[in-house]
């Protein structure tokens, strides 16, 4: 069963499942958003999935050290 399945599954309306955002996670973090954005940056970058995730993470951990290491801004 996909994510997106088990998403669906859980909502009663049509309606709901074609919302920006569901209950479960909110507007502002969505685990299905990111599973999107994590194979759009793969395809974009001629990676799969797990490659992406370990250049995301790298790029990350630098723009971390950059900007001060420093968690909350």
């Amino acid at each position: 069963v996909t994510a997106k399945a088990y998403h669906d599954e859980t909502l009663p309306q049509e309606a709901a499942k074609t919302a920006h955002f569901c209950s479960m996670c909110g507007p502002q973090f969505c685990s299905m958003q990111i599973t999107q954005d994590v194979r759009d940056y793969a395809a974009e970058h001629g990676l799969n999935e797990e490659e992406a995730v370990r250049k995301g993470l790298e790029e990350k951990a630098e723009e971390f050290k950059k900007t001060g290491q420093e968690i909350y801004r």
